[in-house]
């Protein structure tokens, strides 16, 4: 639960403003997993398990308790996903310009294709751990994934698209 709490909550919030609704969820799937841990298979990615899980009992919570009005439609369809820009950041104008771009390229991009760019480079699952916790196969995941950085090719000019994973984990080094 150490290792994976804090991704855990970071991803839950992306699909839920209520803290303490990722927080009961979270601890409801530890606690499940240790009511059934002597079935559990040790062949099976924790990472991966453990958001896909995730991901479905915020579902399920979120239905149960009426929360979707907040969201006027599915839970699931519901993929908040923006990058946050640190002070430290700010101080470099050709940075700052880089990180709007992207910013705003992502903004432009269909809510299952940002929650595919954020697993695969803010995880960095592959593509049969985010066809888990998507529930999706992996042909769909590999398939959302060209789509989105098709986009933002698109979007941004040639030498920017061509190192755009470059600049996403520099950024999260920054950070």
């Amino acid at each position: 639960m150490e290792l994976h709490y804090k991704t855990l909550f970071t991803y839950g919030s992306k699909y839920s403003d209520d803290a303490e609704l990722v927080k009961d969820c979270i601890q409801e799937l530890f606690i499940g997993l240790w009511n059934r841990r002597t079935r559990l298979s040790a062949e099976v990615n924790p990472k991966a398990y453990l958001m896909a899980s995730l991901r479905r009992a915020l579902h399920r919570k979120i239905q149960s308790e009426n929360r979707l009005t907040k969201y006027k439609g599915d839970c699931l369809d519901h993929f908040n996903f923006e990058i946050s820009i640190e002070q430290r950041i700010i101080d470099s104008e050709s940075l700052q310009l880089l990180i709007k771009n992207i910013a705003e390229g992502m903004a432009k991009l269909p809510k299952r294709q940002k929650e595919v760019i954020y697993l695969k480079f803010f995880h960095n699952l592959n593509r049969e751990e985010i066809a888990k916790i998507m529930g999706n196969n992996p042909q769909t995941v590999s398939n959302l994934l060209q789509l989105a950085l098709k986009k933002l090719r698109v979007d941004f000019k040639y030498a920017i698209a061509t190192s755009i994973a470059t600049i996403v984990f520099f950024v999260l080094l920054i950070m």
